[in-house]
């Protein structure tokens, strides 16, 4: 049927589970009819907006006009819903990490080409808008050909919630927010990664990491720095990228930043010396205004087409999804060979 609209049931009703509650409001064609939790302030929450409460997960998946299950729960229970929901005959949204390791996503992904069900993972960043100003300027070589780029998150809070800091739940950094500029790095390149090493933070004394550093190298010669801190009292660059004629940089999520790169109409000026320090130095110097140019961080125009929106083209089967299996999976692989590098202090050499 043209235009129909889908009935979608949030399961985990908390902060991310509400999120997609006020978002979806937006959207024409998913409307949230109902929520499921275990806690009940959530629940009574959920009645408040004018949802319907499922008393289990199992009312939610006999009910015949629920068309979409959105699952936002603590981690180590993804897989369970999604199958259960999948094998209903629901559709299926699944908050990321959508599992804690690559074998159980592989699981979901079977049941879901065997019920013929639509299956997308919510890695929402991929539409961020300094990462798309960043992808295009890499896409364009505005800077030339990208050789190095650093990527970060970071902030003096602490692991937010409560179960995100527990292993059981499938808590830590990596998997909350290394998921993210994991998933972005991979995008930005076609590249097979060739090695990775990293450390984990465990500054806050807790059983999972607070924070890592990854370095990643890709087979063509792209090298990138990846972190996520959460006892940052002064932060970091959002993005730092290099590339064979210029310098950009986006320092944080208001897009304040700017590219310096060299100006090809003039020909290179000799740096002058500059005092550093007891010494002086011209391979330190700053390249002069007469050789290079310096330009604003510009928004683009579109981010193209939503995630709920392409999810809905996809169960109609006018789209491919925007977020591929094949996409997770090697993210996901990627995160547990930094998990390996980091606990036996080595360089992984892996084709990745």
């Amino acid at each position: 049927m043209e235009n129909r609209t889908y009935s979608l049931v949030i399961v985990g009703y908390g902060g991310m589970g509400s999120y997609h509650g006020q978002l979806i409001e937006a959207n024409e064609r998913i409307t949230v009819t109902g929520v499921h939790d275990i806690v009940d302030y959530r629940m009574e929450l959920a009645e408040s907006k004018g949802y319907r409460t499922y008393e289990s997960l199992e009312a939610v998946l006999s009910d015949e006009t629920v068309d979409i299950v959105l699952i936002a729960t603590p981690n180590d229970v993804h897989k369970e819903i999604a199958i259960k929901a999948l094998q209903a005959g629901k559709h299926v949204i699944c908050e990321k990490p959508v599992t804690v390791n690559s074998a159980d996503f592989l699981d979901i992904v079977n049941v879901s080409k065997e019920e013929n069900r639509v299956f997308m993972v919510h890695q929402n960043r991929r539409w961020d808008e300094d990462f798309l100003i960043i992808k295009d300027l890499i896409d364009k070589k505005t800077i030339g050909e990208t050789f190095h780029l650093e990527s970060r998150v970071q902030g003096a809070n602490g692991i937010p919630g409560d179960w995100r800091q527990l292993k059981t739940y499938g808590g830590g950094m990596l998997l909350d927010w290394g998921v993210h500029l994991l998933d972005q790095l991979l995008l930005i390149t076609d590249s097979k990664i060739e090695s990775v090493a990293a450390t984990l933070s465990f500054i806050l004394g807790t059983e999972v990491d607070d924070g890592f550093t990854s370095f990643i190298k890709f087979k063509d010669g792209l090298t990138a720095v990846i972190e996520v801190g959460t006892t940052n009292y002064i932060k970091l660059p959002r993005w730092y990228v290099k590339g064979t004629e210029g310098t950009a940089v986006i320092r944080d999520w208001d897009l304040s930043g700017e590219i310096v790169k060299r100006n090809l109409d003039v020909a290179k000026v000799e740096p002058k010396p500059i005092q550093a320090g007891q010494g002086l130095t011209k391979t330190m110097a700053p390249p002069s205004e007469e050789s290079t140019l310096r330009l604003p961080i510009e928004k683009l125009e579109s981010a193209g087409e939503g995630f709920y929106d392409n999810f809905v083209s996809v169960i109609e089967g006018t789209a491919e999804p925007a977020v591929r299996h094949d996409q997770v999976h090697r993210v996901l692989v990627l995160i547990e060979a930094i998990f390996e590098a980091a606990e036996t202090q080595s360089v992984i050499h892996r084709t990745i």
